[in-house]
């Protein structure tokens, strides 16, 4: 009999969940929580605990896939490694395009000349030599390369030539925008290696903490990994683009939705720790987003479920909003709750919060505190975060000695977005301690740091709530609102009926009358027109509300809280290859390939030799994931123009895929 291991690693908790493959029903499950930076403990332990429950020997296991929340919630919240952008051909102008500047985030370029023009001719010669000097002139903090050059889709030559170079030089993972999109758009084809640059060695600590693990209990099974769009690629793939594996566990979430509830027309909402995600589920199939996954503020050339994040979760931050009206805010950074806090680090937390308690002032740090998350002192630092990060050396410490001076805030603020560090604060998690709504980690200490929050004062000078009760009660109703909001969003703008701003419709005054079933001279009335499939493992807790306010009928289905481990295993493998084929004029049918463009007379000729290629290059693919019975379809997008009652080609873009269940392996 075999056995589907599947296994989430979410911001906060770490999945597994046991399928009988034959039966075709879940057996076991299990959580821990996510460990930092050793993400092995909570992977192992998971993994362990959910085997145990089973009552099943390791060897039974036929197949481990994994999804996870981790690229993505490092593209919210702006974290990741350091990289350096080789543009090969790009004006200024270019490198402004796209969010690139932005995501760069001051990590740096090398310009150099060089690129292809629309048919892929060389522009200019490529300079490696001075691709070489600025290579050696970069520190060491440098973690991963991006590559990227004009009309790389056309010819990928220069980019090809730039990568071996580097690859000769650092031996550090280079990311070419050729290998990861087929389509135009140099600055956003530069955006998304960047981005797959920033990701690379998060991802693969996952993966290797997996496989080590694996490995230990002797489970010899294949491992797969969720891409974005839901479809299984092996896990050598997404060390080299994990990039794709932005959205996986959404993805994987809405294959488990389906496969938990049967429903097969609904709005499915995965709340995390970090992060809320929405996606429409039609005809029993996740949307997929035509113009490239959307995470946070970036477009990329990711294909992905049509899936809208926000950060907000269980462990969001909570904010006071300035101005007279003052009020909350939650998000969109995650902070490590305090009740969590105080169960790792009770000495520390407990007699900090004691001690502002005993004060009538509220503390200047909030009664935060910073976490490191290295196992050694981390390379690379400049001076000022050298400064803080030697203070942490010795453990975790209360925000206000961590840092010291307002010129070291800035250093702290590099240190979390490079994941080096964490802050514990008063999240949503804390307010539902305080209201008994769960019950996992240190109730006492949540409500001793709500005391203290409650005492902040809001813009007209009264304190933010009554007490630490109330003030609980507050963020509870905050997220319920936030959560309808998104939900509202996600609704206009899947809507049948094409709704032009759908963000200021959920905001709209006549949208919250219609929900407050408002009744006058005027009677409004709102309500989703679908059902809402609730995720995450607090789901039950909150979104009892969320649909009372929609008007919506809630589904909360039995294993929804692992349902992105569910939907793991649950998938098939799907790889593609695109290409093109261009004319510059009749008898000159250019094939753009991988190798570079190949020349034909006839225009039937060349579509054939790129479908053939194509073909080869998918099915390839495919099998290295252990597929063995493929599915091949074939899509063409042939772009003609009839001149003197004569058609004239102008351009093809072919695209293959081939599908498949991987192989599975039983004893």
């Amino acid at each position: 009999m075999g056995y589907l291991l599947g296994v989430d690693t979410g911001g906060t908790y770490t999945d597994a969940v046991i399928i009988d493959e034959a039966a075709d029903k879940v057996v076991a499950s299990a959580k821990a929580l996510t460990s930092r930076p050793d993400l092995a403990i909570g992977v192992g332990a998971a993994i362990d605990a959910a085997i145990a429950d089973a009552n099943i020997a390791a060897g039974d296991i036929a197949m481990v896939s994994l999804s996870t929340t981790l690229a993505t919630n490092a593209l919210v919240e702006g974290q990741g490694g350091k990289v350096a952008l080789i543009a090969i051909g790009f004006g200024d102008a270019d490198l402004g395009r796209a969010g690139l500047t932005d995501a760069l985030g001051g990590d740096p370029v090398i310009r150099l000349t060089g690129g292809h023009n629309h048919a892929g001719g060389e522009v200019a010669a490529l300079d490696l030599d001075h691709l070489k000097q600025a290579i050696n002139d970069l520190d060491l903090s440098i973690t991963g390369f991006a590559v990227a050059a004009a009309f790389a889709t056309r010819n990928p030559a220069h980019e090809i030539a730039a990568r071996d170079v580097i690859r000769d030089l650092t031996g550090k993972p280079v990311s070419c925008s050729h290998e990861l999109s087929q389509a135009l758009g140099g600055p956003k084809r530069a955006l998304t290696a960047v981005l797959n640059a920033r990701l690379i060695g998060m991802i693969d600590r996952l993966i290797t903490a997996c496989e080590d693990h694996l490995r230990a209990i002797r489970i010899s099974a294949r491992l797969m990994v969720v891409r974005g769009d839901g479809a299984l690629v092996s896990a050598q793939v997404a060390r080299e683009k994990p990039i794709e594996t932005i959205l996986s566990g959404p993805a994987a979430s809405i294959a488990g939705a389906s496969w938990l509830s049967g429903e097969t027309d609904a709005l499915v909402s995965d709340i995390g720790g970090t992060t809320t995600d929405v996606c429409l589920l039609t005809g029993g199939r996740p949307k997929i987003d035509p113009h490239g996954a959307q995470v946070g503020p970036y477009r990329t050339m990711v294909e992905a479920v049509a899936m809208r994040t926000t950060g907000l979760g269980g462990d969001s931050e909570v904010h006071v909003v300035e101005g007279l009206d003052g009020g909350l805010r939650l998000g969109p950074r995650r902070l490590m709750p305090i009740s969590l806090a105080a169960h790792q680090f009770p000495a520390l937390v407990h007699k900090a919060l004691d001690q502002s308690l005993a004060q009538d002032i509220p503390a200047s740090d909030g009664v935060q505190f910073v976490i490191p998350l290295w196992q050694q002192l981390p390379e690379g630092l400049d001076h000022r975060e050298t400064v803080v990060a030697e203070r942490l050396a010795q453990g975790p410490l209360r925000l206000g000695h961590a840092v010291q001076a307002r010129t070291e805030n800035p250093a702290l603020g590099r240190l979390v977005a490079r994941g080096l560090v964490i802050l514990a604060g008063v999240t949503p998690s804390d307010a539902s301690h305080v209201l008994g709504l769960v019950d996992a980690w240190d109730r006492e200490a949540a409500e001793k740091a709500l005391t203290l929050f409650a005492r902040r004062r809001a813009g007209a000078g009264e304190r933010i709530a009554k007490s630490g009760t109330a003030l609980a009660q507050d963020i509870i109703r905050q997220l319920t609102a936030q959560t309808v909001d998104c939900l509202l969003q996600a609704a206009f703008a899947e809507d049948t009926r094409a709704w032009a701003d759908p963000a200021a419709l959920a905001k709209h005054p006549l949208s919250m009358a219609g929900l407050d079933h408002h009744s006058g001279v005027v009677k409004v009335r709102m309500s989703l027109g679908v059902p809402v499939i609730g995720l995450g493992a607090s789901a039950s807790t909150y979104y009892g509300a969320v649909g009372d306010r929609l008007g919506a009928r809630m589904v909360l289905p039995v294993h929804g809280d692992v349902a992105n481990a569910i939907g793991a295993v649950v998938g098939q493998v799907r790889m593609h290859a695109t290409g093109t084929v261009t004319s510059a004029g009749e008898g000159q049918y250019s094939v753009h390939l991988p190798e570079g463009p190949q020349v034909f007379v006839d225009r039937d000729a060349a579509l054939t030799a790129l479908e053939g290629a194509l073909q080869a290059q998918a099915e390839a693919k495919v099998r290295a994931s252990g597929v063995e019975e493929i599915r091949f379809t074939v899509s063409r997008d042939i772009s003609e123009i009839e001149i003197e009652n004569r058609p004239m080609f102008i351009e093809a873009t072919l695209r293959v895929e081939a599908s498949g269940r991987p192989r599975i392996a039983v004893s």
